[in-house]
């Protein structure tokens, strides 16, 4: 079993950053694509940004391309999503999600298999 806790949401104003974490426990997901999604209320959940085993492929919604960055710690076996210049849209709960099943770049919520508690993120304008 796998658990994921997400840590580092919080109120920010439009233009500022924010540092989001997901620290795994339960097992190593050295091996595993790992990914970030978010949902704003009543809406779907979408897509951010995924990150291979390696980290070596990145992939990024259009929505935050240029804004946000995904980067992961195998040896900490964390994942991590900086968010900087950040707008009222970007407001939402954010998911940190593991897949035990792909080790590439996963943008579809089918392919995730473990997913965080959420942290959520206020941009105030």
């Amino acid at each position: 079993q796998v658990q994921l806790v997400e840590s580092g949401g919080g109120l920010v104003q439009a233009g500022g950053s924010l540092r989001l974490s997901c620290a795994a426990s339960g097992r190593t997901l050295s091996n595993s694509a790992m990914g970030w999604f978010r949902q704003a209320p009543g809406k779907e959940r979408e897509f951010v940004a995924a990150i291979s085993w390696s980290g070596r492929d990145i992939y990024y919604a259009d929505s935050v391309k240029g804004r946000f960055t995904i980067s992961r710690d195998n040896a900490k076996n964390t994942v991590y999503l900086q968010m900087n210049s950040l707008k009222p849209e970007d407001t939402a709960v954010y998911y940190c999600a593991a897949s035990t099943t792909y080790s590439d770049i996963r943008y579809n919520v089918k392919d995730y298999d473990y997913w965080g508690q959420g942290t959520q993120v206020t941009v105030s304008s």
